[in-house]
């Protein structure tokens, strides 16, 4: 079984991604995750372009890396310079880092047009950068910028620079799709045509502008390439590098070929939500093995079928890749989707009762309004118990009003009066906030933590507001989705009106419903394991 290396360049080109930017702190806990996962080459960022990459170096070379060797990055010297005077290539030399990656012209057109020299010494540029770094001890990647494009445009002199290359001692040579036009049949073209003049190892390197960078990563294997570079969650400049949460799988999962990363599989969906959140980034929903949806079903037809037999829709179990299937309540919902999502939540249904018909209906006609339960399955949960009669209300609203004033050029305040019952108890409370929702918030904790302790260590995570009926302009319906965590987990609520703090209202209380609830359920699991002993 031919084994791909995988070479990881989230912390470089991955950082060019719009709204990405890493501190120093977050490159070392990214490149440590990336090891722990098992990629073969973490490339830093470039020694010679800024501090922090600098720094980057010198604490990399102080850690014990257990599976991946780290790379620096950089280019061919410049045009007239010996390599030796080139101060990027010293920086290489000089960083600590076994690996050197440089990047050369092999377009024509660039050669003339950005950098401004002549064909033939961008011959000379790449095969003496090339042996000055192997000379220093190094191994050495060649990144052939623009191979596929420049190919296509002057296919003898983009023949000329891999060759170029491969003279100055190059371990690998990595052919660069940078514009990410190219379709999958003519990567595959190029690199037949190419191997035949070539004995160094190749590499792929794909840019997702036409949104084929994962299927050219790997046509390019099956052409002979052995190195796969790419980024996590598919980072990178315009519309982002090869997705190596996609690529590592197909690999392992769905071909004849092996990469060490992929006996972490398990750890996959992980590490990719790690590396979103160092990344301050949302990891898309859809994202293909990793995503919160890859294997979220809703229709009611998909959701009877995969009860019976899960890979009637889904491609691979999900728990390969450490992900989990989910089953969303909808008003495309049939029955198999709300007794199986009702098992999830520990609810019994009869999928055969008038009961469980009934809750659908009104589930249908919620979404109808504007309710979403499928990103809010902890108002869900509380639904179905309060419909089947396996909840009770821990507290009672009487009254709240908000206040919110502004005098003059002052800064706006909110105030919360609030009256709610526990049991025979009336607590009145005011608090003020930021805004309303906030100032509702802590009216409402104030007012019920004395009762229920356990509302102090919950705390709102996201707040989301989505018109419905944009038509309407200002009257028009609002969907609220409030997310809140505590110590142990995370759930979302939904509140819906044509008036925001209402549906604000609603979310919050349904919020602090399903802590209470929580805490309830533990003390039940607890009650009973005690019994047990």
């Amino acid at each position: 079984m031919s084994r791909i290396l995988i070479y990881d360049t989230t912390l470089r080109d991955g950082s060019q991604a719009e709204g990405i930017s890493y501190s120093l702190s977050d490159k070392i806990k990214i490149a440590q995750k990336l090891d722990i996962f098992g990629v073969d080459y973490i490339e830093g960022g470039w020694p010679a372009s800024n501090p922090k990459d600098t720094e980057f170096f010198k604490q990399a070379a102080n850690i014990n890396w257990q599976n991946a060797k780290i790379a620096a990055f950089g280019s061919t010297c410049k045009a007239g310079l010996a390599p030796s005077d080139d101060a990027n290539l010293r920086a290489l030399v000089e960083c600590g880092a076994p690996v050197a990656c440089i990047v050369g012209k092999s377009w024509d057109f660039h050669v003339v047009k950005a950098l401004g020299t002549t064909l033939e010494e961008n011959l000379r540029m790449i095969e003496e950068s090339v042996r000055f770094l192997k000379e220093a001890g190094l191994e050495v990647i060649f990144d052939a910028e623009h191979f596929f494009d420049g190919h296509k445009n002057n296919p003898n002199y983009a023949l000329q620079t891999i060759k170029a290359a491969q003279r100055g001692g190059a371990d690998v040579i990595t052919l660069c799709d940078t514009n990410g036009g190219c379709l999958p049949g003519e990567i595959t073209e190029i690199i037949t045509s190419i191997k035949k003049w070539i004995e160094v190892p190749l590499g792929i390197h794909a840019h997702n502008d036409g949104e084929l960078a994962v299927a050219n990563s790997l046509v390019a294997i099956d052409a002979g390439v052995t190195m796969v570079q790419g980024t996590f969650n598919g980072y990178g400049e315009r519309c982002g590098n090869a997705n190596l949460c996609s690529i590592i799988p197909n690999i392992e999962l769905k071909t004849k070929y092996h990469c060490k990363a992929g006996q972490s599989l398990k750890h996959l969906t992980e590490t990719a939500f790690y590396i979103s959140e160092v990344s301050n980034t949302r990891l898309s929903k859809n994202q293909p093995f990793v995503g919160s949806g890859a294997f979220a079903h809703k229709g009611g037809i998909h959701v009877s079928a995969i009860m019976k037999s899960p890979e009637t829709y889904e491609h691979l179990p999900p728990d390969k890749v450490g992900n989990k299937r989910r089953v969303l309540v909808s008003e495309l919902a049939g029955t198999s989707n709300l007794v199986e999502k009702a098992r999830e939540l520990n609810v019994t249904l009869d999928p055969k009762s008038k009961k469980t018909k009934e809750l659908i209906k009104k589930i249908k006609e919620l979404e109808y309004e504007g309710y979403q339960f499928e990103g809010a399955e902890a108002s869900l949960e509380l639904f179905l118990r309060k419909n089947l009669g396996d909840y009770i209300d821990h507290f009672k609203l009487e009254i709240f009003k908000v206040n919110t004033e502004k005098r003059g050029t002052s800064e706006f305040s909110s105030e919360a009066i609030i009256k709610i019952r526990v049991d025979d108890k009336v607590v009145h409370t005011a608090a003020e906030g930021e805004g309303p929702v906030h100032a509702m918030d802590n009216a409402l904790r104030k007012a019920l933590t004395e009762f229920f302790p356990v509302l102090s260590n919950m705390y709102l995570e996201d707040y989301k507001v989505r018109v419905l009926e944009e038509s309407k302009a200002t009257q028009a319906k609002v969907r609220v989705l409030i997310t809140s965590r505590d110590q142990e987990s995370m759930w979302s609520t939904v509140g819906v009106s044509t008036n925001i703090i209402e549906a604000s209202w609603q979310a919050l209380i349904e919020s602090m419903d399903y802590a209470l609830l929580k805490e309830k359920k533990k003390r039940e699991l607890q009650s009973v394991a005690q019994g047990g002993e």
